[in-house]
Order: structure tokens, then sequence, then C-alpha cells
């Protein structure tokens, strides 16, 4: 099988302070490192109360230092909220403390509403702009000395200067993120386990487009997806009523923390509820470890991945962690004691 990995939004639920769900990414982490997971990254979202993840950089570090051969990342940084220069910095810092074990992942998304992103951006450019590319471009030039003569950046150095950017991944939820990663040599994440695009189309032009760079000889396409995974399929199924009543509130424009399946369980769902969870089941993989893998199996076939990588995002932790036990046996994942 394909490496398997992690993708970690630091859930928080009605029964779980922020402050636990970090601790919970923490104690995650750990078992996702003794069963030989491949990566384990962490997300950037801001203002959402079903997530903790605000701060990816600092809770690499946290997690880098108690694990010891998974490799940890950035699934991904927002690059519109931060400077180039600050990303470099930081992740160079990372490098530094935990040398060939970080990866550096990219998005376009503000990974929140307009007003805060643009609170986070209000003393850069416009934050209603897309420059995301200008900015990838930056960090670039920063990492390989390239702004040119008279240019006021030309002798600004990312420090340490003797350390490199980790490997560089492009998430993206469509075909534009693919290409582009593509085109510059980098990896490539694509979200399934958010975007109503099918998988195959990006996943494939990633790797027909792609350009070797002298970071990356050969394409990366890692396909992420969400799995909720338990012993039976009805267990599975009631651990996922909580993702189906985040959804149906997030679509009505209400973000609370994530419910529990009691909670889940006595919503008065209307038609038009119902109608948008079938919709999300449909990326969404759900049941025993068996019926996970008749799932994934043909999606893996279908995108070529070369990597695949498993969010969780369900009411209770030890139910998160058994599901990740689960797609760990499923895999032929190597554990250590």
């Amino acid at each position: 099988m394909i490496p398997l990995s992690v993708l970690d939004l630091s859930p928080v639920t009605t029964g779980t302070s922020g402050a636990q769900a970090l601790r919970n990414s923490l104690d995650l982490a750990r078992l996702a490192d003794r069963l030989g997971f491949a990566r384990y990254w962490v997300a950037e979202h801001h203002n959402m109360p079903s997530i903790a993840s605000s701060a990816p950089d600092i809770m690499i570090g946290q997690i880098a230092a108690a694990t010891t051969r998974v490799r940890v990342g950035a699934g991904g940084v927002m690059l519109p909220n931060h400077a180039p220069l600050v990303v470099a910095e930081r992740f160079k810092v990372l490098e530094g403390l935990f040398p060939g074990r970080i990866d550096l992942g990219l998005g376009r998304a503000p990974g929140t509403d307009p007003v805060t992103s643009y609170a986070l951006r209000r003393r850069q450019d416009d934050p209603n702009a897309d420059d995301f590319l200008e900015r990838f471009q930056e960090l670039m030039l920063f990492e390989q000395g390239g702004f040119p003569e008279g240019h006021p950046f030309r002798k600004v150095q990312a420090m340490p200067a003797d350390v490199p950017l980790p490997p560089i991944y492009l998430l993206g939820s469509s075909d534009y993120s693919a290409q582009l990663a593509a085109h510059v040599g980098a990896g490539f994440s694509f979200a399934h386990h958010f975007s109503d695009f099918d998988p195959v189309m990006p996943m494939m032009a990633y790797r027909t487009q792609f350009k070797p760079s002298p970071a990356r000889p050969k394409p990366h396409a890692i396909l992420g997806a969400h799995v909720v995974a338990a012993d039976t399929d009805a267990q599975a199924e009631r651990l996922a009523s909580t993702v189906d009543l985040n959804f149906a509130r997030r679509r009505q424009g209400h973000y609370l923390p994530l419910p529990s399946p009691e909670e889940a369980e006595a919503y008065s769902y209307s038609p038009q509820d119902r109608a948008l969870i079938a919709r999300n089941r449909m990326r969404l993989i759900v049941g025993s470890k068996e019926t996970v893998m008749a799932r994934l199996e043909p999606l893996i076939r279908d995108t070529q991945a070369d990597e695949l990588m498993i969010t969780t995002m369900i009411y209770d932790h030890d139910a998160r962690r058994h599901s990740y036990e689960l797609m760990a046996e499923a895999f032929g994942l190597s554990p250590t004691s």
C-alpha cells in the first residue's frame, strides 16, 4: 500500500476546551508516530469554534519535539495571511531544529471568513486581492537569493541562512494549485475531504504536467480524505453523525463546536439538511476497516495517489485514536513498541 498520513485540525467539541483539543493533537501525534504514519500535518484556520489549529508553526514544533520518526508539517500555512519572509524564517528555524522531518504546505485560501481575513492582513496589502502567486514567488526568491540588483530585498536573508526551506507542497481543492505545483516542481496535496471537484482530474493534471525541479525531480501527489472508521459499520455511522450535524450547521452559517452523537441523534433535521448531508457523504468515507478500504482502494487507484492523508473530525478522542489505529492496520503500517 501507499504511505498513510494524518491531517489534524485539533477539533474542539461541546465537551472539550480549545486547550484540551491542542493536547489531544499531541497525544494523537505520538500515537501516529508509534503506528508508523508517514506524516502528521496540522491545519491553519481562524475564528472557527470547532477548530483550535490556528498557529501551525507553533504546533509543528511541539509535535516534532514529542515524536521521533514521523514527518511533521503544515497542511497548510495560508500564505495570504503571512509575509513570505516570516514564513521562510519560521520554517527554516523548524528545519534547523528538526532536520529532515519538516514539511511546508502552502494554501491559497485565508482559512477563515472575509472579516477575519481582513483582521489578519489589515497592515499588509489589499486583503481582497488574490496575491498568492506573488507571495509564493517572493518566498522562493528569499530562498534562492534571486532578487535582482537594486531590489530593496536584495540584501535581505531569511535566517538562519545556512538552513534550507523544508520540502514545499501546494495545497488545493481544484485544478489551479495542481497546475501551479506541477509548473514549479513542488509537491501537491488535493483536499478531497472538502472539495466538490472530482479528485481524478487535478491529481492527473499535476502528474502529467509536472516539471522536475532541483528540490523535487519527481511528482508527489497526496490525496486528502475524511475517514471515520470503527469496529463495525453501525459504530462508525454513529460517530459520523457528528460530522453530519456539523456540516449541516456550517452550510446554514452556524459555526459551533463539534456536537456529540447524542446531540446529533436528537437534532431535528430539515429536508434541506438531509440533502446537504447526503451530498457531503459522497466524499465522507465511513465504516468498518473493510468498508472503508472498499471505498479507498478504487479512489487511490483512479487518482494514482502517491500517498493518502486522512483527517477524522469526530467528537470522542478515544474513538478518533481508534479510527487511526484501524487505518494503520488496514494499510499494514509497521508500529514501534
